[in-house]
């Protein structure tokens, strides 16, 4: 069974994709970026918008009946690598041991130019 999950408190996808699907027993959440949802607006600087991008995929977990204890796998994607060091504590105060597993990479642009997105894997069972 495949479900759609959208929350009105995310930003809608600018895209054809959804914000999470659910396949099974995993939920796996496309990538949010720092855009307030409430005025469609970009968060300004790294520390606002990894606190948005965290803030948005709540949302969508919270929508799917779920948080982030249940996430198995982040992806991280910095404009910059010089960012991973207030990005990881920003991230860090979010989530409980067991801590999932991640990756971290630089890329060379993001939507709208932003600094900081992430998807996430979920385990529901």
């Amino acid at each position: 069974m495949v479900k759609e999950i959208h929350s009105t408190n995310a930003p809608a996808a600018i895209g054809p994709y959804s914000q999470a699907i659910q396949a099974g027993d995993f939920i796996y959440v496309s990538g949010q970026i720092g855009v307030n949802p409430a005025n469609g607006e970009v968060v300004e600087g790294i520390e606002g918008q990894t606190k948005q991008v965290l803030d948005n995929l709540q949302a969508i977990l919270t929508e799917a009946g779920t948080d982030f204890s249940q996430v198995v796998k982040f992806t991280i994607y910095l404009a910059s690598m010089d960012d991973f060091a207030v990005v990881n504590e920003i991230y860090g105060s979010y989530l409980q041991k067991p801590y999932p597993a991640r990756a971290t990479v630089e890329v060379s642009r993001l939507p709208k130019d932003l600094l900081v997105e992430m998807d996430a894997v979920v385990y529901t069972k």
